[in-house]
């Protein structure tokens, strides 16, 4: 009887999966043996993770060799957590764990998340994405938008992202994986909302399981506050960490941000020394106001004059965008209207467009106003004024604000767009939602309210805030009601 020998290729593969192996416990080796770290390619000029990086992982190693799992019996829950200030490689180290886990752990399931959609879809689950691409056991999995799967066992060795809506809370339950191990991610952990937590921690229960949270500290109050600082910190295995001791840190940046806000301010506090702030937010606006929001329903009164804020991009990755309101309605039946910013983008085309919505008569429709942000919009404005259109008003985001207790324009629209929300019904919009809760705040030193620019959210890797600013021009003056009222029917679409 003869047997068949086995391929080169399978051969190959059988090789890699036993030396893959021997890092079942040790995820730092891992690291540096699934990576091409110094060939040619993007980690050409790359040695591997830092210092601090490496003691987290090497950390979790010995957490593994502790616990002993056996493959039958249920272990004590691994839980690791990191509190710390900006760009210190927790998305990286995020997706080197994510592919331990999978290469090592056969029928392993895990659930990424993140603060925001944004950091959940740009930063978080595009890291775990594009390190899969460059490891060693990337033959064995299908990297896709929606998971990473096993090939050959799909719906039981997976990876999978998942929005962190407070309603979407059950997505989180029923995780679980008896002889391997379930586990959990949550980045910019400080925005998850605590019922997810909770959730979660029912996936905890059997098999290896495991759960790492990090992120800025923008709140000191909810879970991720309590597991770095608070109650539950003696079941986790924490650390935090100063931006200023990681390798991948824009030193020049923090330099600058301790000179323009002092390092003990709240802002350096949370994005420069990891720790949470002295006031219960960092964000100015607040995410349960913004939820809340926007699961409020309001039309508008028969007189509620519809009004629309224009935010022009300079180009680049920021977006033309406007957006619309009525009274305490932030969807008024309206689609917002979103042209990239291209640096040679057209500008004839958004004051064609601009012009199109003036010239629109229809009673539901009909503009009372359109707010245009001069930094790059002037010559739109005076555009559409040259063709007849009076009720066009350029804002100056920089310029002086009608209240004494702001800064400028900007801090007076964010402000007033703040107040709004209390009882304002918001669109249901991922874009907008996230965005107004990205900008940081402070009181300066003559007692004004200033709202944290967006070049220092994109210096700190947030995408610019387009939607969000669209939204707060509609804020920008208080526009008065017709003398004659049009009865306005809401369209039935605006309240789906």
């Amino acid at each position: 009887m003869t047997t068949q020998a086995a391929s080169p290729q399978v051969s190959a593969q059988v090789q890699l999966a036993q030396e893959i192996s021997n890092f079942y416990a040790d995820p730092y080796k891992f690291t540096l043996f699934a990576f091409p770290w110094g060939e040619p390619g993007p980690l050409e000029e790359e040695i591997g993770p830092d210092e601090i990086q490496k003691e987290f992982l090497q950390s979790l190693g010995r957490e593994v060799r502790e616990r002993k799992f056996d493959g039958a019996n249920p272990v004590l829950p691994i839980r690791m957590a990191e509190s710390s200030g900006h760009g210190t490689g927790k998305s990286a180290m995020g997706a080197w764990i994510a592919w331990w886990i999978l290469s090592t752990r056969a029928f392993s399931i895990g659930t990424v998340t993140a603060g925001t959609y944004t950091q959940l879809e740009e930063k978080t689950w595009a890291a775990i994405q594009s390190w899969g691409r460059l490891c060693i056991t990337r033959s064995w999995f299908e990297i896709q938008a929606s998971g990473v799967f096993h090939r050959r066992y799909p719906e039981n060795w997976k990876v999978t992202p998942q929005t962190c809506k407070q309603e979407n809370a059950q997505s989180f339950a029923g995780q679980h994986a008896r002889k391997s191990t379930s586990w959990y991610l949550f980045d910019e952990a400080s925005e998850v909302p605590d019922k997810i937590y909770e959730t979660a921690e029912g996936g905890l229960t059997d098999g290896e399981p495991m759960f790492f949270a990090w992120g800025q500290p923008v709140r000191n109050t909810g879970e991720f506050y309590k597991i770095c600082f608070g109650d539950k910190l003696a079941r986790w295995n924490h650390r935090n960490v100063d931006a200023r001791s990681s390798r991948f840190t824009n030193k020049q940046l923090i330099a600058q941000w301790i000179s323009d806000y002092g390092i003990d301010s709240d802002f350096c506090r949370v994005r420069v020394l990891g720790l949470p702030p002295s006031a219960s937010e960092l964000q100015y606006i607040d995410k349960n106001r913004i939820e809340e929001a926007r699961k409020r329903v309001q039309a508008a009164l028969a007189d509620e004059p519809l009004v629309a804020g224009f935010d022009v991009s300079g180009g680049g990755k920021a977006w033309n965008v406007i957006r619309f309101r009525r009274g305490l309605d932030g969807n008024p039946g309206i689609e917002p209207i979103r042209i990239a910013g291209e640096k040679d983008a057209d500008r004839s085309q958004r004051l064609g467009v601009c012009a199109e919505l003036l010239r629109d008569t229809r009673a539901e429709r009909k503009l009372a106003a359109l707010f245009v942000d001069t930094a790059f919009g002037a010559p739109i404005a005076v555009g559409l004024k040259n063709l007849g259109f009076t009720n066009v008003f350029e804002v100056n985001a920089g310029g002086e604000s009608p209240d004494i207790h702001c800064l400028n324009m900007r801090a007076y629209m964010w402000m007033k767009g703040k107040e709004w929300l209390l009882l304002g019904g918001l669109r249901n919009d991922e874009e907008l939602c996230s965005q107004l809760a990205l900008p940081g705040y402070h009181i300066n030193n003559s007692g004004k309210l200033v709202i944290e620019s967006k070049k220092s959210l994109q210096d700190r890797g947030e995408k610019s805030p387009d939607d969000a600013d669209a939204f707060l021009l509609t804020f920008a003056r208080t526009v008065a009601m017709p003398q004659k009222a049009v009865k306005l029917l809401k369209p039935a679409s605006a309240w789906s």
